[in-house]
């Protein structure tokens, strides 16, 4: 026993000096990316912000109301947003969707595509899963140490972190939704000359759309709860205040600043849910 503990492989050792190696010699790189990203981040903070906070209720009641066509949600999201405001966490809210948002759409971006090469290659799957299955159990808190190597202090590593950590999720839902089209639809689409994009896009995406919103719906709330840990590294936003709260033992501020959290999430997930499926529940 002592044979094997006095032995030990030194792969943190490794990954250490692998991100060392990395904030030397690839530093520019990083650095342009963690300008652009906060370039971005910080275009659409300004430019949510510079609506009024009544107007911006507003139109998101009025989005909601395009896609549901539901009366008593129109009625949630304007009362809901109304308290964010009221208890004073407007902006942080602003901040938290802004970072929730540049996420989800960085991760469905990368993930549609993976889970589409991968449904169409099984051994793709094969090498993806354990990686996934990787991605998916380590603790979050473990991707903010790398990332805050790589970019420092910021928006920016809570952005990255965020990404790693929900994008398994559509990945995994694109490949099922994908895999599990009807091989009588692939044989009908073929028949009638599809070639394959159009048999992608006109037979399988559409087949499969129910699972990939279901990633999508997935990956913002993983996203979301991403975010809250990000402002360990520096990340404004909601978890800014619950951070603040847990050192201070402020139970008031505590309180306040995680029903935000909870209101942000309700709002998010009853506004990208599938209004067919609304209608047949």
């Amino acid at each position: 026993m002592n044979f094997i503990t006095e032995h030990k492989i030194p792969f943190g050792h490794w990954m250490e000096v692998l991100f060392d190696w990395l904030s030397i010699h690839a530093a520019t790189f990083f650095d342009a990316i963690s300008n652009g990203l906060g370039w971005a981040i910080m275009s659409l903070v300004d430019l949510f912000e510079w609506i009024p906070p009544l107007a911006l209720i507003v139109i998101v009641a009025a989005i909601a109301y395009l896609i549901h066509r539901r009366w008593s949600l129109v009625i949630f999201i304007l009362l809901a947003l109304a308290l964010i405001l009221n208890l004073g966490y407007w902006q942080a809210m602003i901040e938290t969707f802004v970072l929730v948002f540049i996420a989800t759409i960085l991760s469905v971006f990368m993930a549609v595509p993976i889970g589409i090469f991968a449904a169409h290659k099984p051994r793709v799957f094969t090498v993806l899963r354990p990686i996934l299955d990787l991605m998916q159990t380590v603790p979050t808190f473990v991707y903010l140490i790398p990332t805050l190597v790589l970019f420092g202090l910021g928006v920016v590593p809570g952005l990255i972190s965020t990404i790693i950590f929900s994008i398994a999720s559509p990945i995994r839902l694109t490949y099922l939704g994908v895999r599990k089209v009807p091989e009588e639809l692939i044989e009908a689409g073929k028949a009638f000359g599809a070639t394959p994009m159009k048999l992608l896009f006109k037979v399988e995406l559409p087949a499969a759309m129910p699972n990939i919103m279901a990633g999508v719906t997935q990956c913002i709330m993983l996203s979301l709860s991403m975010v809250v840990m990000s402002a360990l590294v520096g990340a404004n936003g909601l978890g800014k205040p619950v951070v603040e709260a847990l050192n201070n033992v402020n139970i008031s501020q505590g309180f306040e600043s995680g029903l935000c959290i909870v209101i942000v999430a309700m709002i998010l997930d009853r506004m990208c849910k599938n209004p067919s499926s609304e209608q047949e529940d």
